[in-house]
Formats: structure tokens, C-alpha cells, sequence
């Protein structure tokens, strides 16, 4: 069994282990769900994942459709985001590491260091109160937009025909995607800054999907698990978006493949940054006001 073989099984049992967890914890409450929509948070599912698969990012757009459409209270929503895109990055993950080709020892580190702060960021977000998470986020979106960008205005390097690193400039990969993996269970999105750490190290800009993939895929399960074990996230819309996404990543890889998104990044920049401005307003804001309503 091949080295890319092993850690796509790796990433199966993974898999297997949180989907366990996640349907174990969601038929123990099935009686007791939250009060939103199926239909919405499915669809958001489907949409942002579909993109996703793309290149756009799931994290940033879910963030804002689930506050727009008034689906989940604040407070969970970086636990809601980790839970619920697990299964479908996995399923990206699969078919990316398959096909494009990127050095393994690279690979699994990046992977690993990504891994290992997720499990480490986890276990302090998913005690964080609402405010908090409020500022966390809204100053993560602001990031994200920040660096979506400065991909569109062509201020990131191109990056260079590396499929792999080694030296120093693999220790600063490994170093950048640990702190990436702790980041990301607080909301912020693994994939634009991935990438641009992908390119800064002279790496093929294809070699940022299986590393940027590969690493949410591995981290997110461990991450999750952490989140579902602290009741910190929203059952139904995890569960709708999860169905939701999975299809949303087959017909994006298998059937569109590829559209012209540069539009569509720049409508997703300004809704980033809306929903970042309204999270630090909730958050400073001297009522708790909370973002669920009755649907």
C-alpha cells in the first residue's frame, strides 16, 4: 500500500470516527433540535460547499448566509461551521489529494501541524462566551477579506512550480499551518491563507488544494469531535448542511468542475465584510442581542 494510499485510509477512519460521534450526539437530541429550517440550512449547504469545492471557501459565506437568514445563535457558530463541513471537505479532500500531484513528506507535515492545532484551538473556543465569539469572528472575517483581496488585486505572489518543501522554508510552512489549524475552529477559514502560504513558499498555486484540503479534512474531524462532545454548536443546522455540502462537493468536482468566479469573489468580499462590521456591532453593542429568531 502506497504512502498516499495510507493517508487517504488514515482519513477514512477519521472520518468514520467523527461521523459516529456527530450521528450518535444528533439521535440522542433528535427529539430536542433547534427551531430553524431544514430547507435553509440544507441549501446553505449545498451552496457554499459547491464553492468551496471551487475554491472560494466555505467558512466566510456560511458564516454570513446563517446570519442573514437567522439560523444559529452566535455563540455556536464556529463550532456549527467546524461540525458541519467536516464530511464534505473530507469528501474534497479524497478527490484532490488523488489527482494533483505534491510531495508527501510536505504533505503530511503540513497536515499534522494543521491537525494538532485544531485539537489544541478547539477546546478553548468551544468554551468561549458569545461576546467573545462575536469579536473573534468578526475579526476573522475582516481577515479573510482582507486576503481575498489582495488575491484579486494580484498583491500575493503567483507562487512557482514546487510541489514540495524542504529546510527552513518547511519548518515555516509547518510553523504557519499549526497556527492556521487553531485559527480555523475559531471561525476563520483555512483555505485563503493557506494558499497564500502556498504561494509565498514558491509552491505550485495546484499544490494549495490537496495541502489546503488535506489539512481542513484532517483537522476538522479532531477539532469537531471537541465541539459535538461540548454540546458548542447547532445539531440541525450541522446535520442540514452536511447533507447539503456533500452533494454541493460531488456535483462541483464531478459535474461543473470549473466557472468564472471572479465576480462572484468580489459579492462574497463585501458580504465577508458586512457580516464582519454586524458581529463587532452585536458584540459592543450594550444589549445582548442575539441573532436567532423564530423562523
Amino acid at each position: 500500500m502506497n504512502v498516499i494510499t495510507t493517508v487517504l485510509s488514515a482519513l477514512a477512519a477519521f472520518g468514520a470516527w467523527f461521523a459516529a460521534v456527530f450521528v450518535k450526539d444528533f439521535m440522542k437530541h433528535k427529539d430536542n433540535l433547534e427551531d430553524n429550517s431544514w430547507v435553509k440550512v440544507t441549501s446553505i449547504g449545498f451552496v457554499t460547499n459547491f464553492f468551496d469545492t471551487l475554491g472560494i471557501g466555505s467558512f466566510a459565506p456560511t458564516t454570513a448566509l446563517l446570519r442573514a437568514f437567522k439560523q444559529v445563535h452566535d455563540r455556536v457558530i464556529p463550532g456549527t461551521l467546524n461540525v458541519s463541513c467536516t464530511l464534505p471537505v473530507i469528501v474534497e479532500a479524497f478527490i484532490f489529494i488523488k489527482v494533483i500531484q505534491v510531495e508527501i513528506v510536505t504533505l503530511i507535515s503540513m497536515i499534522a501541524a494543521a491537525t494538532i492545532g485544531a485539537w489544541i484551538g478547539a477546546g478553548i473556543v468551544s468554551k468561549l462566551p458569545e461576546k467573545k465569539v462575536q469579536i473573534t469572528m468578526g475579526i476573522a472575517l475582516f481577515i479573510t477579506a482582507f486576503l481575498m483581496f489582495a488575491g484579486q488585486m494580484k498583491w500575493m505572489p503567483g507562487g512557482g512550480e514546487a510541489i514540495g518543501l524542504t529546510g527552513g522554508k518547511l519548518i515555516i510552512g509547518i510553523i504557519v499551518n499549526f497556527i492556521l489549524g487553531a485559527l480555523m475552529t475559531a471561525g476563520i477559514g483555512l483555505y485563503a491563507p493557506c494558499m497564500a502560504l502556498v504561494y509565498m513558499l514558491g509552491m505550485s498555486p495546484k499544490v494549495a488544494f490537496p495541502i489546503m484540503m488535506g489539512s481542513c479534512a484532517f483537522l476538522m474531524p479532531v477539532a469537531s469531535v471537541k465541539f459535538v462532545k461540548e454540546g458548542a454548536y447547532d445539531r440541525r443546522a450541522s446535520m442540514g448542511i452536511t447533507l447539503g455540502g456533500i452533494v454541493g462537493v460531488i456535483i462541483a468536482a464531478y459535474i461543473v468542475k470549473s466557472l468564472p468566479l471572479n465576480a462572484l469573489r468580489w459579492i462574497v468580499i463585501g458580504v465577508i465584510l458586512y457580516t464582519s462590521v454586524t458581529l463587532i456591532k452585536s458584540a459592543t453593542n450594550t444589549k445582548n442581542s442575539e441573532i436567532f429568531d423564530e423562523n
